[in-house]
C-alpha cells in the first residue's frame, strides 16, 4: 500500500477536522449568497477551493466555517449575522452531507453518520462591537470560537499586523476572554499579536486554539506562533492548527506577498479581494514577477517543528481555503489533505499521530472548553461589563 493509499484509509476512520474555511465569505463576495449560482453539491473548482465532492475526496469530517467580515464593515454585527445565515442555508440545502454541530459530541455523532460536522468561528473581535451581550448572542447562534482580532486592532486587543496600541489585551479584552470561557466559546489566537497571545494565555482558564497559524521559527511572519507560545499552549491543553497560506509558511513568499499586496492597493483593490477582477490584477503581477511556490513539504516542515515544540497532542489543521488567493502545490483545494498525510507518513509520523492531528485533538479541545464552561456557569453570572467601565 502506498503512503497516499494509507492516508486515505486513515481518513476514513479519523477524518480531518479543519479549523478554518472562508467559503461563506467567498459566497458573499462572488454571488451575494446566491447558492444556486455556486451550488456546492457540484464541482465548483472554477470558482472556489471548496465544494462537497472535494470535501469528500479530501477526507474532511468536520469544518469550522468562518463567519468572517471585514474590519471596515459599516455594521460588522449585521454582516456577521448574514454570514451565519449563509452557513445555515448551506446546512439546510445539504442535510445528507453537512450536519450542524455545536459540541464535541455532535462532531463524533457526525463522524458516525458519515456526515461533515459543521461548526462556526467568528474571525475578529470587531464582530462583537465591544459588547459581551453580542458575544453571547453569537454563541447562541452557534459560533464556537472567536478570533480575538483579524488584521487590524480592535479597541481591546492588538493584532499581529497592526501597530501596537493596547500592548496585548486591555482590561475589557481580558473580560472578553473570561466570558468566552464561561459560555464555552474557544479563544482563537490566530491573527493576534504575540503580546495578545501571552495575555490571553495568562487569562484563559480553558484551552485556547490557533485556528489557522503556523510556526514563526520556520517562517518569520507575525501571523505565526512563537515557540514560547507553542510551549504555553501545550501546557494549557490547547491546539495549534497549521495553515497552508504560502505567505505564512514559506519565507520567500513573505517579500513577494508584500509587493503583490501593494500592487493590489495601487489598482484600487483591497489586498484580500479574491473577486474575478481582483484576481486578474493578481495574475498580471504574477506574470511579471513569478511567485515563490510552497509545497506539501513546506507545510510538513511546520508540523515537524510544531510537534517537536508543542507535542503531537496539540496540533491540528486549519487550511484557510477560500480565504487565500494562493495555495501550496499539492494542497490546491480541500481535496488535498491526503497528500499532506502521505508526506507525514513518509517522514515517520505514525497513524496514531495522524489520528490526533486530523481529528482527536480538535474534538478534545472543544470538549475541554465545554467542561470548563460547565464549572464556571455554576459559580459565575454573565458579565455585563462594558469597555467604558473597564478601560475608561
Amino acid at each position: 500500500m502506498t503512503s497516499l493509499e494509507s492516508a486515505r484509509e486513515l481518513l476514513r476512520e479519523f477524518p480531518v477536522a479543519d479549523g478554518h474555511n472562508d467559503l461563506p465569505w467567498a459566497l458573499r463576495e462572488q454571488v451575494r449568497y446566491d447558492l444556486d449560482a455556486r451550488d456546492v453539491a457540484a464541482d465548483q473548482s472554477a470558482h472556489l477551493h471548496t465544494d462537497i465532492p472535494r470535501l469528500r475526496q479530501g477526507g474532511v469530517g468536520a469544518q469550522y466555517w468562518s463567519v468572517y467580515v471585514r474590519t471596515d464593515s459599516p455594521d460588522p454585527v449585521a454582516a456577521t449575522l448574514e454570514q451565519i445565515d449563509c452557513v445555515r442555508q448551506l446546512l439546510a440545502r445539504h442535510p445528507g452531507d453537512l450536519r450542524p454541530a455545536l459540541t464535541a459530541a455532535d462532531m463524533e455523532a457526525a463522524r458516525g453518520e458519515g456526515r461533515i460536522a459543521s461548526l462556526m468561528g467568528a474571525e475578529g473581535g470587531h464582530s462583537i462591537a465591544n459588547s459581551l451581550g453580542t458575544l453571547r448572542g453569537l454563541y447562541g447562534l452557534g459560533v464556537r470560537y472567536l478570533t480575538l482580532t483579524h488584521n487590524d486592532n480592535v479597541d481591546w486587543a492588538d493584532s499581529a499586523t497592526d501597530e501596537p496600541r493596547a500592548g496585548g489585551l486591555t482590561a475589557f479584552g481580558r473580560e472578553v476572554v473570561r466570558e468566552m470561557n464561561r459560555v464555552g466559546m474557544l479563544v482563537d489566537l490566530s491573527h493576534v499579536a504575540a503580546t495578545t497571545m501571552r495575555d490571553a494565555l495568562d487569562t484563559s482558564t480553558a484551552p485556547v486554539v490557533f485556528s489557522h497559524s503556523s510556526a514563526r521559527a520556520v517562517c518569520d511572519h507575525p501571523r505565526n506562533i512563537p515557540d514560547d507560545v507553542l510551549e504555553r499552549l501545550a501546557a494549557g491543553g490547547g491546539v495549534a492548527m497549521v495553515t497552508f497560506v504560502p505567505k505564512f509558511v514559506l519565507q520567500a513568499a513573505v517579500d513577494w506577498t508584500a509587493a503583490a499586496d501593494e500592487n493590489m492597493r495601487a489598482h484600487g483593490f483591497h489586498h484580500l479581494d479574491t473577486t474575478a477582477e481582483a484576481m486578474k490584477v493578481h495574475r498580471a503581477f504574477e506574470e511579471r514577477r513569478p511567485r515563490p511556490v510552497a509545497t506539501v513539504a513546506t507545510v510538513a516542515d511546520h508540523l515537524d517543528h510544531m510537534r517537536e515544540v508543542a507535542g503531537i497532542d496539540h496540533l491540528g489543521i486549519g487550511g484557510d481555503y477560500d480565504g487565500t488567493a494562493f495555495t501550496p502545490d499539492g494542497l490546491d483545494d480541500v481535496s488535498g489533505y491526503p497528500n499532506l498525510l502521505a508526506e507525514l507518513l513518509e517522514r515517520g509520523w505514525s497513524k496514531a499521530d495522524l489520528a490526533k492531528l486530523t481529528w482527536k485533538n480538535a474534538v478534545r479541545v472543544l470538549g475541554a472548553a465545554e467542561d470548563v464552561a460547565r464549572g464556571l456557569q455554576a459559580t459565575r453570572s454573565p458579565s455585563n461589563a462594558t469597555i467604558d467601565s473597564l478601560d475608561g
